[in-house]
């Protein structure tokens, strides 16, 4: 199964453009992440810039309107993310419990919706583009 580990560090919604973490948060970090990986769980992992350095595209009248960061109405943002593949939700929970984390961050765990969790008529009006996933995978390992 597949889950998404999501990082929100509280207050990084109004962090300037070019806000970094110190070394030795990024030094603690790469040890739990080395971890993940040596355990055979790690998909891929990401951090993000804060919103301010960002852009939001909504469709009013379903036409597309950009905004850019910052966000005024956001509370929480995400600053990065991990995608593990363990054996049950009790896993990535454990995993999650396991970060570095400060006491301003959370991680949310949410499981990644996989194609045999929707009906049939889902299944097949997705079958081209999953097909097409596929064969992109496959170019990548050549």
């Amino acid at each position: 199964m597949r889950f998404m580990m999501l990082m929100i560090p509280k207050g990084y919604e109004t962090a300037t453009p070019g806000t970094l973490p110190d070394a030795e948060a990024v030094a603690a970090m790469m040890k739990y992440n080395e971890s993940l990986q040596k355990a055979g769980v790690l998909i891929s992992l990401e951090g993000l810039h804060p919103p301010s350095m960002g852009a939001r595209v909504t469709f009013p009248g379903g036409k597309p309107r950009v905004t850019d960061g910052p966000f005024a109405e956001a509370r929480e943002v995400l600053g990065g993310y991990w995608m593990i593949d363990v054996a049950s939700r009790a896993e990535a929970i454990q995993w999650a419990s396991r970060c570095p984390a400060g006491e301003n961050e959370i991680i949310e765990v949410r499981q990644v919706q996989e194609m045999s969790d929707f009906p049939p008529d889902v299944q097949k009006a997705a079958a081209g583009f999953t097909d097409m996933q596929d064969k992109a995978a496959k170019g990548r390992q050549a």
